[in-house]
């Protein structure tokens, strides 16, 4: 890991970029964090839209995550942002805009190309991130991953031990054989559903959150589309974290 950028924001949380085998990513940490006194980590996922495009919700969850004493950080994901464009995941974008624009169902052919292999590639270098970010003396765990592809947080939950906790929202498209997946999950989960989400399935939303072995988890269902998540939603996931990692 390397850092790049290194800026304090107003709040005193410490912003830096870094790069990781030519990855790009953030991470912020409480001013409070320091080598005598580390802090647990909440790892940030995001859709497949770029950094740059995502920074200020990312910084806004961010500060949210250090004000409660954790760290937070992200990576860029594959074939997103600044980093190659990747032809398998184009080609799926594309052939989900053509159906979406004709307004024909989505095939679950489409959803597989889509969402497979990102989760195939994203999930090992979340992991490679966490080892890199877990051996810096001012984190130390434990961790929390919250939010983005919810595929690819499922995968991160089945795979890394060291996540104890994990906040998903139900708002993207979730292939057949992710649903085997979520049975082997067992942390707590804190789930968020906006209800009216025009791009979310809900029946299969509600069928995932049933497939999820967890003892502990939660659903969260607002009224209200994709991008109307309240604010209290939030606070109520900031909650989920300070039971868990605290």
């Amino acid at each position: 890991m390397r850092f790049t950028t290194e800026q304090r924001l107003d709040d005193g949380v410490l912003e830096r970029e870094f790069t990781l085998a030519e990855i790009p990513g953030i991470l912020w940490t409480p001013a409070s964090a320091s080598a005598s006194a580390p802090v647990p980590l909440i790892l940030l996922g995001h859709p497949p839209l770029g950094l740059r495009t995502m920074y200020p919700r990312l910084v806004a969850r961010a500060r949210h995550a250090a004000a409660e004493g954790f760290a937070a950080a992200t990576i860029e994901l594959p074939g997103s942002g600044d980093r190659p464009r990747w032809a398998a995941a184009e080609q799926a974008r594309a052939d989900l805009r053509r159906v979406t624009e004709a307004g024909e169902p989505v095939s679950d052919e489409i959803i597989d190309a889509l969402v497979l292999p990102l989760v195939d590639k994203a999930v090992p270098e979340l992991q490679a991130a966490l080892d890199a970010l877990l051996s810096l003396p001012e984190i130390d765990g434990p961790v929390g991953y919250s939010g983005g592809v919810i595929s690819v947080g499922i995968r991160l939950a089945v795979v890394e031990p060291r996540i104890v906790a994990a906040g998903f929202f139900a708002g993207s498209f979730v292939p057949r054989v992710m649903f085997e997946q979520a049975r082997q999950v067992t942390i707590p989960l804190h789930v968020l559903l906006q209800w009216d989400d025009e791009g979310n399935d809900r029946q299969a939303a509600l069928d995932l959150f049933d497939a999820f072995g967890s003892q502990e988890k939660t659903l969260h269902a607002n009224m209200g589309g994709h991008t109307g998540v309240p604010q209290f939603a939030g606070e109520d996931a900031a909650r989920f974290f300070a039971r868990h990692l605290r």
